[in-house]
């Protein structure tokens, strides 16, 4: 696997380092050495699925408060998809285009925001979380906040009344 820094600390970008031959190729998708060797969760308690029918359906911005705060490991196994991880102590975000074809993946550590906004209709994301969900624990910050200044590639026409209603920050 090739790990990519990103400018917002603890959030990496995730590669597979294909070997191919006739046949195709095979690429190992996780390895906890490996997430470990760089002080990255190596852990999951739950695989997830989603499906977001049409092209422009934004899903977050979500995370949860200790104890049940989590890491995030978020592929796009069809279609694609615009990721974003916000970290809440500093505000800085990062971006990036995950799609069934590059395959890349975005971890996303505790103390960070994560959503995405669907490129394509039928786009289907596939993610790892580190802790169970936690109603009571779960909260959210405003996918439009301006004291965020997240630059989406286009607005979203799908957003599900939840993640309309987070507070903007200091509010």
């Amino acid at each position: 696997m090739i790990f990519e820094e990103t400018p917002v600390a603890g959030v990496w970008v995730v590669e597979l380092e294909k070997r191919g031959d006739e046949r195709g190729f095979f690429a190992r998708v996780f390895d906890d050495d490996e997430f470990a060797e760089r002080g990255l969760v190596s852990h999951w308690v739950n695989v997830n699925n989603s499906l977001s029918s049409e092209r422009g359906t934004l899903r977050g911005m979500h995370y949860q408060l200790a104890p049940a705060a989590e890491v995030k490991l978020v592929r796009c196994v069809r279609g694609a998809l615009y990721d974003v991880a916000l970290d809440l102590a500093t505000g800085r975000w990062f971006g990036t285009e995950l799609t069934a074809e590059n395959r890349r993946m975005l971890y996303v550590p505790e103390g960070c925001a994560h959503g995405f906004l669907t490129l394509e209709p039928d786009t289907e994301a596939f993610y790892f979380t580190s802790a169970h969900y936690s109603p009571d624990h779960e909260r959210g910050a405003r996918w439009n906040d301006p004291a965020y200044g997240i630059e989406w590639p286009f607005e979203p026409s799908v957003l599900s009344e939840k993640d309309q209603a987070w507070p903007l920050a200091g509010s």
